[in-house]
């Protein structure tokens, strides 16, 4: 199973150029997880009809912040994937975001921009980075997360 992970859009409208990375980087991804910054609800819509799970984030409207919990556990393929946008500085960060959640396999998270991908007593760390804003990473990023017997990530960098 492929999973399309993305996090930090800061839109405030449906946005072409975010569509066209979609449809590049994830057109064969079974579901998408979007960690949080969405900012507004007509974002959405460059996921067609993709499964999307996501959760709100530090910047989003009040019609994202109701329409997505704070943090989900999602149970795929016999995994269970954290995913939670963060909040507060980077330092530290994967250190109070891993203590929000029971045992899981794999954190998904955002707020940083900064892509990771690592693992770290047998549990995942992936933060896609951001694929519209470069205030805190010097390139756009977005990741793939797959899962069979193992979840392994790969981070992308977006290009025109």
């Amino acid at each position: 199973m492929k999973l399309g992970v993305i996090s930090d859009t800061h839109l405030k409208a449906y946005d072409k150029k975010l569509e066209a990375v979609v449809e590049k980087y994830f057109s064969d991804a079974d579901i998408i997880l979007h960690a949080g910054d969405i900012v507004d609800l007509g974002v959405l819509g460059v996921f067609g009809g993709k499964t999307l799970y996501a959760v709100c984030g530090n910047m989003d409207l009040a019609s994202i912040r109701n329409s997505f919990p704070y943090k989900q556990v999602l149970e795929i393929k016999g995994h269970s994937i954290g995913l939670i946008h963060g909040w507060g500085t980077p330092h530290n960060i994967e250190e109070k975001l891993i203590r929000e959640f029971d045992t899981i396999d794999c954190l998904v998270y955002g707020h940083t921009h900064m892509a990771v991908n690592h693992k770290k007593d047998n549990v995942l760390f992936f933060n896609p980075g951001s694929p519209t804003d470069r205030m805190f990473a010097s390139n756009n990023t977005v990741g793939i997360i797959e899962i069979g017997d193992t979840i392994t990530g790969k981070i992308i960098e977006v290009t025109d």
